[in-house]
């Protein structure tokens, strides 16, 4: 395997936008860890910045027009803050899209993240964090892949 751990592939692909974006990506990233001291990062499907505890928490994408911070199981968070504002229609995926100019709210930010981990907890059994930290589970199946119904 080798090659840069997660952590600097995530810091060189901020660092490749260097305009607005770059700067909303780093503020997603320390939020993440802000609200999560143990808090993994990973680097998923060929480039995405990925952040787990106990299963994925949330992804970024900086795309043309806007950064998207998509939250893998956010249709089962509380969001009193109205912090989501794309994909509030999906069963499983929720979504802030922030676009140049926008601002922020940090702290409720930080609360549905907690919220993201603390669900995840709850999915995982409620059993007590690996030892080996929630960057070294493995998810072999993309989120966004469908499957059959029965």
């Amino acid at each position: 395997m080798g090659g840069p751990s997660p952590s600097v592939l995530i810091d060189r692909y901020i660092a490749s936008f260097r305009d607005w974006r770059g700067d909303r990506m780093a503020q997603v990233r320390r939020l993440m860890h802000e609200a999560d001291a143990e808090m993994a990062e990973e680097w998923k499907w060929m480039g995405t910045p990925t952040w787990s505890h106990d299963g994925i928490v949330a992804i970024a994408s900086p795309l043309k027009e806007k950064v998207k911070v998509t939250f893998a199981r956010g249709a089962h968070l509380a969001d009193p803050q109205k912090v989501f504002n794309n994909g509030l229609g999906g069963r499983e995926w929720r979504a802030l899209d922030i676009f140049e100019g926008d601002s922020v709210d940090e702290a409720a930010l930080k609360d549905l993240i907690r919220a993201a981990v603390s669900f995840n907890r709850s999915q995982a059994g409620g059993a007590a964090p690996s030892k080996r930290g929630p960057s070294a589970r493995r998810d072999s199946r993309h989120p966004r892949a469908r499957r059959p119904s029965s």
